[in-house]
Order: structure tokens, then C-alpha cells, then sequence
């Protein structure tokens, strides 16, 4: 896998350190960044799923109004 260098600001790191309770910036900017492409991943999942039983809803018959 290709690795990128970027610059953060100190402080953010330290905290996110702390937070995430790993010893590395590496280490724990890493976690943060693949907790949140599989928060989005979930989120993904979640609306799909909503939105395929809303399709299903949509898709059956009506009763006659009268």
C-alpha cells in the first residue's frame, strides 16, 4: 500500500493519542482513520438495508380506496 507524509497540528495528535490509547501518532491517527472509513461503511449498510425494505413497501399492492 502506497503511505503519504502529512503535518498535523501537536496537540491534535497528542489528544488523539490519549483518546484512542495507542503509544504512536502513527499508530493512532491510523486507528482513527480506519474507525471512521467503517463508521461510513456501517452507515452505508444501515441506509441500504432501510432503503430496501422501503422499495419492498412501495412495491406491493395497494389496497382499493373507496
Amino acid at each position: 500500500m502506497a503511505r503519504i507524509n502529512i503535518s498535523l497540528d501537536a496537540e491534535l495528535v497528542v489528544e488523539v493519542m490519549v483518546l484512542a490509547g495507542v503509544g504512536s501518532p502513527q499508530d493512532a491517527v491510523e486507528a482513527v482513520v480506519r474507525d471512521y472509513i467503517a463508521r461510513g461503511h456501517r452507515t452505508e449498510a444501515r441506509v441500504r438495508t432501510r432503503d430496501e425494505g422501503r422499495h419492498d413497501a412501495d412495491s406491493r399492492p395497494q389496497p382499493p380506496q373507496g
